[in-house]
């Protein structure tokens, strides 16, 4: 089974055009099961994606519309047009930069979306807010595991702190995981490498690191240099390599081949002003 998670940036990236396409060709390359997205965006008064755009979509409660421009329906249409089955479901958490329906987005390749949940791990619950945080998680039909992609808050945030979020997310799958394996995939903006935060803060809830189980791994990096959201709380001149920032974390601990990181410039061209996270964990189909 292989996994990839991706904070895209999408829209607000310069030459997303090119980007986006280079993103497809790397997914068709790679061919992961499950592709977990954040900052997945949408132009506020984009026209309403025409019925093409919805090919293998799965609505989410609660969604709003998707737009013409989605970068989740662009790339899950993509993906169609080149032969590839996409089962895939968006959720917008608020408005970003204030012209964007920013949210998340689960693309499931050759596997159809049986079952789609989402729900707040922010107190604040305001739309227009942009620190208001929303998870999206889905199951595959014939399979018990559930997958969630997660953008967290920060560590130092005094309004919305990483803690409180997590506590939150944590306690709202324990029945899931009792139930069966759970993926988080996605931007934590906890660097691994930040003792006594959120890293330190999952592990100690009992959750399995992908990068550390995996039995090949390269350093891991996926933000270099002081990026949005960071720098009022950087710690740059201390992580003069970059940080780990995103990763995939599993409720169980499972064997995982390898982690990779793509998109970093050295491994397929940068795409966001993220890294992506690709692993494979060895889990056969029925299990799967």
């Amino acid at each position: 089974m292989k996994l990839l998670t991706l904070n895209t940036h999408s829209l607000q990236e310069e030459g997303y055009p090119q980007k986006l396409e280079q993103f497809v060709s790397v997914i068709q390359k790679e061919k992961p099961d499950l592709i977990a997205l954040q900052e997945v965006n949408q132009s506020v008064y984009a026209q309403l994606a025409k019925s093409e755009l919805l090919q293998g979509w799965v609505s989410c409660p609660d969604g709003i519309r998707i737009g013409q421009d989605n970068h989740a329906a662009q790339t899950a249409f993509r993906l169609w047009k080149a032969g590839i089955d996409c089962s895939w479901t968006w959720i917008s958490a608020k408005i970003g930069y204030g012209i964007y329906d920013e949210g998340m987005a689960l693309l499931c390749l050759n596997r159809k979306i049986a079952e789609v949940e989402s729900f707040f791990i922010s107190s604040c619950q305001d739309y227009q807010n942009w620190k208001t945080r929303r998870v999206l998680g889905v199951r595959m039909k014939g399979c018990s595991h559930w997958f969630y992609t997660v953008h967290m808050g920060w560590w130092q945030d005094e309004e919305e702190p990483f803690l409180e979020q997590w506590k939150r997310l944590n306690m709202t799958l324990e029945q899931k995981k009792e139930a069966g394996a759970v993926w988080l995939l996605g931007d934590f903006n906890s660097p691994a490498e930040f003792r006594g935060q959120g890293y330190d803060c999952i592990c100690q809830s009992g959750w399995q690191d992908t990068y550390q189980l995996a039995e090949q791994k390269d350093s891991g990096i996926t933000v270099e240099g002081c990026i949005d959201g960071w720098r009022e709380f950087s710690q740059e001149q201390t992580m003069p390599k970059g940080m780990r920032m995103d990763g995939i974390w599993c409720s169980q601990k499972l064997p995982v081949k390898y982690s990779k990181v793509l998109f970093n410039g050295e491994n397929e061209a940068k795409v966001s002003d993220h890294f992506g996270v690709l692993i494979e964990a060895d889990v056969d189909a029925e299990r799967f």
